[in-house]
């Protein structure tokens, strides 16, 4: 049965260690005809005899299958530690394997178990797995990682100590990548940072700066600050690299010495100009501290790619820079293809706040669809539209994106909230208050969308439906300041309710006094209160403070309740020049000139 063994372990080989670490069941069924085939091959058949058999016999059905019980069945036991993985069983995953070492002859089979074993912290089988893998053929340095794991598992320091020793000592390539899983493994952080410390002192560290970063960064995890800045500072020395200048940068500016990590960021810029990330990460600093000239004429130098790009943009729009604005858009524009196609969607904002609309739309529509901004491109396209006054393409967009993101409900909440928004700008409070609702059934009690809805409810008349959803939205967010002072207003101007209407635009008016749509509410709560010259001058007030067409209006009507027609009359004049099409100015006016 050997050739059988060689066979199962090669199929296993095959499915498992060929990177498929979790079975699918498709998968499954095509291991197990694999396996049957295998076996066919293994029977044992019978010794031919003399006599002829009968023509209607099947050769099969004279075949003898040896078929192992599943505690030793090779397949099986790797099967089923896979699948416990797949439902993320380590008690499960480990029984399996350990199983499947004593009848595999790999030691891969082997390293897994003492894996599993360790991570289940059951030291008995962790230490049967390691034996098992020593026998199979397991590397000193797999061996000593292996015991200092466990030591380090069981708390044994000396131990731990003295198998990592071994571990550094054995002259594997990977030695000390090994010594750090086995610390940053640990669950004792005080021992795994005794261990760092006495072991991977500057004494002993190879001549290769990655372990000096390695074993700093591995020290700043565990807390030890010392230590980190210690070997971050004497492999700067050693080796002076651009890593290391980064990385001791870092440390300083993670221990609040701004100007040291800056300037150890330039001197690894200066030595190391042609690298990007540190040019990224030194203009992201001199930005963050308000620099952004000097940021963004450090990064104009050199090699550009799309993070330079975008930082570039980023800067400049941080300090409202149109003209740097302008001159990245152009290099942008021009710049490799590769560039571009990354960039397709920076590309539309920066021609969006260049006020190039057009070409925004094109760079929006190259934005790939597999793009991290293909949702936002496709949104800024359907605003866009609309700012072109191509309102039915707009909503067409947006039809198509509520399809395309049926089964994601963020974006799909979003791409109805935007038309229902588009919607209103175009007063089209009926296909508003539709699109409000499509959305509110993918986030029901959405404060925002029953807030805009409640709105267009009121914009068309239906003040119950509109008061129910302010009052909704209120026992969701009692705090909701535009919420008080939208259900006060509603009430207000269907004149109902009107003590509570006072009561909620008292509060409003109590957070924000100085909000001109709170002081527009006030004031037309006196005006149906009878107060006309409390109404007329805080009106008066709001009116000069913003010069909203609705608080115009609203000022004109009482100017007009109070016989000041000719005042009046010009407010009216004013808000006509404003907004010639205001449906409230139009409904105002033929209520008082009938």
């Amino acid at each position: 049965m050997a050739g059988c063994d060689r066979n199962r372990q090669k199929v296993w080989r095959n499915s498992v260690l060929s990177g498929a670490v979790k079975f699918k069941q498709v998968r499954q069924y095509v291991a197990v005809g694999l396996v049957a085939l295998a076996m066919a091959g293994c029977a044992a058949m019978p010794e031919r005899t003399g006599v002829a058999s009968k023509a209607s016999a099947q050769p099969l059905a004279r075949m003898t299958v040896a078929t192992p019980d599943l505690d030793h069945d090779l397949l099986a036991q790797l099967m089923a530690g896979e699948l416990a993985l797949s439902s993320s069983d380590l008690k499960g995953a480990s029984q399996a394997y350990g199983k499947a070492m004593m009848i595999s002859g790999d030691p891969e089979v082997a390293g897994k178990a003492t894996a599993l074993a360790i991570a289940t912290h059951d030291p008995d089988a962790a230490g049967r797995a390691i034996d098992r893998w020593q026998t199979l053929g397991a590397t000193p340095a797999q061996l000593a990682q292996a015991r200092a794991e466990l030591a380090v598992e069981q708390g044994q320091t000396e131990q731990a100590r003295q198998q990592l020793s071994l571990l550094l000592a054995s002259g594997d390539k990977d030695a000390w990548r090994m010594f750090g899983r086995v610390l940053i493994g640990s669950r004792d952080a005080a021992l795994a940072s005794n261990l760092l410390e006495s072991l991977a002192t500057p004494a002993k560290l190879p001549a290769d700066p990655k372990a000096w970063l390695a074993m700093s960064q591995l020290g700043e995890q565990l807390g030890r600050h010392a230590y980190a800045e210690q070997i971050a500072d004497e492999a700067l020395k050693r080796f002076g690299t651009s890593e290391t200048y980064a990385w001791a940068a870092q440390l300083k500016l993670d221990n609040g010495d701004r100007n040291g990590g800056l300037t150890l960021l330039k001197q690894a810029q200066v030595k190391d100009p042609s690298n990007i990330g540190l040019r990224l990460t030194y203009a992201s600093l001199l930005g963050q501290s308000g620099q952004y000239a000097q940021a963004s004429k450090m990064l104009e130098k050199g090699p550009q790619n799309a993070q330079t790009y975008a930082m570039r943009a980023a800067l400049a729009a941080s300090a409202k820079d149109n003209k740097s604005l302008g001159q990245v858009y152009q290099q942008l524009s021009q710049a490799p293809a590769d560039v571009r196609e990354a960039s397709a969607y920076l590309l539309g904002q920066l021609a969006e706040v260049l006020g190039r609309k057009e070409d925004a739309l094109k760079w929006y529509d190259q934005v790939s669809d597999d793009d991290t901004h293909a949702f936002d491109a496709d949104l800024r396209t359907a605003i866009l539209l609309q700012d072109l006054g191509r309102s039915a393409e707009a909503h067409q967009q947006l039809a198509e994106m509520q399809t395309d993101y049926l089964d994601q409900p963020a974006q799909l909440r979003r791409a109805y909230e935007v038309d229902a928004d588009l919607y209103l700008r175009d007063k089209r409070y009926v296909e508003a208050t539709n699109a409000f609702s499509h959305a509110l059934q993918v986030a029901p009690d959405d404060p925002d969308l029953l807030y805009g809805r409640g709105l267009a409810y009121a914009e068309i008349g239906k003040i119950d439906q509109a008061v129910a959803d302010f009052r909704h939205l209120l026992k969701i967010k009692p705090d909701d300041i535009d919420a008080s002072n939208a259900l006060g207003f509603t009430l207000a101007d269907a004149g109902r309710d009107l003590p509570e209407a006072e009561k909620l635009i008292a509060a409003a008016r109590a957070a924000k006094p100085d909000d001109p749509s709170i002081a527009d509410s006030w004031g037309w709560l006196q005006y149906r209160l009878g107060h006309l010259n409390q109404a007329a001058e805080v009106l008066r007030n709001a009116w000069q403070a913003g010069k909203d067409a609705d608080v115009g209006v609203h000022l004109g009507e009482v100017l007009w309740k109070q016989g000041q027609h000719d005042q009046a009359q010009q407010v009216f004049d004013q808000v006509r020049r404003m907004d010639p099409q205001n449906p409230t100015l139009q409904q105002t006016l033929k209520r008082l000139e009938p």
